[in-house]
């Protein structure tokens, strides 16, 4: 317990004290915060999720033989308000568990709360490798897919284009900043003779579309590796498209064929884009259309990918409390590593080396379908195949976040 939790509870004369907050309730809480207003195209289907997954758990039983509650706040889309209202959950609501962030700055921020105040932390969304490689500990664990894994889900098919000129878009933040360099190192890795001939990092949300597009018709690129997403995203679509930015050159995006980016560009989907994304609408694994045929009728609405990362996080939370026996932070921590769950997109594991889940993505074309994108020629890549070994861990996470 850190001190100024004990100066809480000492405060309070509170039997719900920061360690040990779901045993002195009759509910199981978990703190949960997120980016609701400033990225509700994602986070509205996420929430839909995880309250899906709360009221099934809640249905069999719940969690220890009690319900389990999510107390979640928004975080205002910045880091210093994300670690103020992760505080706030933990003094004010008595949670000792904490779940979500999107951004990866924010996650970043929160996992370095979380390591400060040992409280249990699983990023449900942020991509940046660092929150489980450099800047990991012993208490934040991640779901998603990182952009390492997602990028390197890409390389076959960006080497298999044998391009030697390469335009790098990515949001000048931490999330598009690890992809291009990821993508780059990849890249260089496998094809030496590789050439980037221009890079366009815009600020997040504040994309010159005209400008970017005119920058990669300048330096004539033969492909083109994108990062953009949201409104960022379909301004570029909408811009190359109508400049011809796009015609004859290979573009590999990351994220581009998830519903939530691709649903507001209807017919203009970029077809032909190599992407990773979820179409939804064609995986006829039984666990995934189980899950549709749930979230279809609690919600009268499909999924998104948003829908599966909070349905997971909260499977995933409750199937960590129920292998631990506890709430208790260090054992919860024993139980996550090598914790396997069943999600609707297959069985997926969390790595005890570098607390990273091994959930997978699907890699395929953007295509047309009703006047509405999709993904064509898809396949689902297992994260576990695209995750570096033990020995490379070792040197990418510090020691001190091994133990």
């Amino acid at each position: 317990m850190s001190n100024r939790s004990q100066l809480f509870c000492l405060a309070t004369a509170s039997t719900v004290c920061f360690g040990t907050p779901a045993f002195a309730q009759d509910t199981v809480k978990i703190g949960e915060l997120n980016s609701y207003k400033a990225q509700p195209a994602f986070l509205e289907p996420y929430k839909r999720g995880w309250e899906l997954a709360v009221e099934d758990i809640n249905a069999k039983g719940g969690v220890l033989g009690k319900k389990l509650e999510v107390i979640s706040r928004d975080d205002g889309a910045s880091p210093g308000d994300a670690v103020r209202v992760a505080n706030e959950l933990v003094t004010r609501e008595g949670v000792n568990i904490i779940a979500g962030t999107f951004l990866s700055h924010i996650g970043l921020a929160v996992t370095e709360f979380a390591g400060k105040e040992k409280v249990f932390f699983l990023a449900a969304e942020p991509l940046t490798d660092k929150i489980t490689w450099q800047n990991g500990n012993k208490y934040t664990f991640r779901l998603r897919p990182s952009t390492y894994m997602q990028v390197a889900m890409l390389m076959p098919d960006a080497v298999a284009a044998k391009k030697k000129r390469w335009a790098v878009i990515y949001p000048n933040f931490e999330y598009g900043q690890s992809a291009a360099t990821w993508f780059k190192e990849m890249l260089k890795k496998a094809q030496p003779d590789v050439e980037f001939v221009t890079e366009q990092a815009p600020p997040l949300g504040k994309v010159d579309a005209g400008a970017i597009v005119q920058a990669i018709d300048d330096a004539k690129p033969d492909a083109i590796f994108n990062v953009l997403f949201g409104a960022d995203l379909a301004k570029l679509v909408r811009e190359g498209t109508t400049r011809g930015t796009f015609k004859n050159r290979v573009v590999v995006s990351l994220l581009s064929g998830e519903p939530e980016y691709l649903d507001p560009l209807k017919d203009e989907a970029p077809v032909g884009w190599i992407v990773t994304g979820y179409p939804w609408d064609a995986i006829n694994t039984p666990a995934h259309k189980a899950f549709v045929a749930a979230y279809q009728k609690r919600w009268n609405d499909y999924p998104r990918l948003g829908s599966v990362v909070g349905y997971d996080t909260i499977n995933s939370l409750a199937a960590g409390i129920a292998k631990a026996g506890s709430t208790d932070t260090d054992k919860l921590v024993a139980a996550f590593r090598g914790l396997k769950v069943e999600g609707p997109l297959g069985p997926f594991e969390f790595r005890a080396n570098d607390h990273q889940a091994t959930m997978g993505a699907y890699v395929g074309k953007i295509a047309l379908k009703d006047g509405k994108g999709t993904m064509s020629d898809f396949k689902y890549v297992d994260g576990a195949s695209v995750l570096p070994s033990d020995e490379e861990v070792k040197k990418l996470r510090p020691a001190a976040a091994m133990n």
